[in-house]
């Protein structure tokens, strides 16, 4: 039964015209309301099991396959309704992608993009359909507005995936930073901290350290001293304790703000 089923793949795919790139042995027939091309990302609709559209990055999480050409499988699964497409969870086919975030290159992700339909490379922890087994093709340059009404300028093309749906974590990069710190610098500037901004802020806060730390002990020492050689003296250490303290804490403030403003700001 194995044999012959490989036998029924080869042969199946020697039968496929050399313009169909796909490669996959099953495929379903789902219905849509989108006008779905070749190669488009889908998404199953909430609450929904046979109904799909066009992916974008607001329905990524229900990612479920990409759109091939009737045919291209050798087992077709059709409820035979109208407004059907054949969608593909496996293979390796061609998929619409666009260079929004970044030109795809073999080994990239592919996610859902700002575009319906059309994929991109994933950058981020995100719903993936699978891989990219090259380089992009048949590339052409389109235009289209952003969130601000500004004319921006994309290319499309596409590009052979690996078809495998999956969620993707990137790889934290590395850097001479411990995993710790930059968390606390994220958390502190609301966003992702580069590792220049890190190294001087810890250099602030060290020196800083330092600064303070010298300055209480000298405060400690000295009133020691003081108390020792004239304990009638006490009123006036009293009075250089609260104006040191306050010196103290103006520096840490000083540091803290400084510290703030570099995380930020860099």
């Amino acid at each position: 039964m194995q044999i012959l089923y490989i036998c029924l793949l080869l042969i199946g795919l020697v039968a496929l015209p050399s313009s169909v790139f796909a490669v996959t042995a099953i495929s379903e027939s789902y219905t849509t309301k989108d006008k779905l091309s070749i190669g488009s990302l889908v998404s199953v609709l909430d609450d929904q099991t046979d109904i799909v559209m066009a992916s974008e990055s607001n329905n990524v999480d229900n990612l479920l396959g990409v759109v091939i050409a009737s045919g291209s499988s050798l087992l077709t699964f059709s409820s035979g309704q109208d407004n059907q497409v054949q969608v593909a969870t496996t293979g390796t086919l061609p998929v619409l992608v666009s260079d929004v975030n970044g030109p795809v290159v073999r080994g990239d992700h592919i996610t859902g993009s700002p575009f319906k339909g059309v994929g991109m490379r994933a950058s981020a922890n995100v719903r993936v359909v699978g891989v990219a087994q090259g380089d992009m093709t048949n590339v052409r340059e389109e235009s289209y507005k952003d969130t601000d009404g500004n004319q921006k300028k994309v290319k499309v093309g596409e590009v052979p995936v690996l078809v495998n749906v999956a969620y993707y974590f990137k790889e934290p990069e590395k850097t001479i930073v411990p995993a710790a710190l930059q968390n606390v610098a994220n958390s502190l500037a609301g966003k992702e901290v580069g590792t220049v901004p890190i190294l001087i802020s810890g250099a602030i806060f060290l020196i800083m350290l330092i600064i303070v730390a010298s300055l209480i002990y000298s405060m400690i020492r000295s009133s020691i001293i003081s108390v020792g050689r004239n304990p009638l003296s006490q009123s006036a250490i009293y009075r250089d304790l609260i104006q040191l303290s306050g010196l103290v804490l103006g520096i840490l403030g000083v540091g803290l703000v400084t510290i703030y403003l570099v995380l930020t700001k860099l």
